[in-house]
């Protein structure tokens, strides 16, 4: 009998693939198996019944049935055992890959050097793993540095590794993390304005401006005259004020809060619960006004 080739899949619903018969129209067992590993045997549905029927297997060789393999498509069985262990590795490999290609995002980086450039944090970085973006925002007309920038890695690994610390770029301390902006596409812009919450008496405004700075370019502070035991900072840039939203920072030795400068009057409330002499309220009467109308002599 000449050789020719007999059709066999995985399943009945998967495109076949050609295995060779041996000169006496036999299929050998091997032949099967280096093509679908683990293969123990071979199935038909059979035309007349439609119920599947098993192909005779003798010692490694395949018989065709009724003397002819015809135009059928053959299924590969698998040892039940074995096939639940493929299934288990197919599993875990899905939950490999999808890991693998989790999505990174950018990062921004806070408190960036005015002198450093986009090579100098690409090179920083690149330290960690694989950078695919690194940007230093500049002020469009003069070009100088915003002291805030962004980068993305090509491995979420890294970026998770990357946020848990801090970093010394150029003699200064940054951070590096997820932007606070999710926003609603209803809303057409962010606040660039931070409400800094537990400051003392003997904190100036040149003096918040200038521990503000490291993140970015400060376009206002303002203090509330009589003292309330907050004030109010603004950015040029919102992302840098969204990003310092729900920080707890250290200025001239006194932990203070940073929040978004438009609370919810019950959350300014909770903020000063603690506070004597009624601030609690003077601060919820304040947040109440009309947006934060600033009096003409901020710093």
């Amino acid at each position: 009998m000449s050789e020719l080739y007999i059709r066999v899949a995985e399943d009945e619903n998967e495109e076949p693939m050609e295995i060779p018969s041996e000169d006496d129209g036999t299929v050998l067992l091997s032949s099967v198996a280096a093509q679908f590993p683990g293969a123990c045997g071979l199935r038909y549905r059979n035309p007349e019944s439609q119920c599947m029927r098993g192909v005779r297997l003798v010692e490694g060789v395949l018989h065709a049935p009724e003397n002819e393999w015809g135009n059928l498509v053959y299924v590969v069985n698998y040892p039940k055992d074995n096939k639940r262990k493929m299934e288990e590795i197919d599993a875990a490999s899905a939950v490999k890959v999808k890991r693998g290609f989790q999505k990174t995002s950018d990062l921004i980086v806070l408190g960036l050097p005015w002198k450093t450039t986009e090579q100098d944090l690409k090179d920083y970085f690149s330290t960690f793993g694989e950078v695919i973006m690194v940007q230093v925002k500049r002020d469009a007309k003069t070009g100088n540095s915003k002291g805030f920038g962004f980068v993305r890695f090509a491995d979420y690994e890294t970026q998770t590794k990357v946020i848990t610390q801090r970093h010394m770029i150029d003699g200064r301390w940054c951070d590096c993390k997820l932007p606070n902006s999710k926003v609603c596409p209803d809303e057409p812009m962010r606040s660039r304005k931070i409400f800094v919450g537990r400051c003392t008496e003997d904190m100036t405004p040149d003096e918040l401006r200038q521990y503000f700075m490291q993140y970015g370019e400060v376009t206002d502070v303002f203090i509330p005259k009589p003292f309330r035991a907050f004030a109010f900072v603004t950015f040029a840039d919102d992302q840098v004020a969204q990003a310092l939203c729900g920080e707890d920072l250290i200025i001239k030795g006194v932990s203070v809060h940073i929040s978004n400068a438009e609370p919810k009057h019950n959350n300014i409330h909770q903020l000063f619960r603690n506070f004597p002499g009624g601030i609690a309220s003077l601060a919820t009467q304040m947040f109440g006004r009309s947006q934060y109308q600033s009096p003409s002599s901020h710093v």
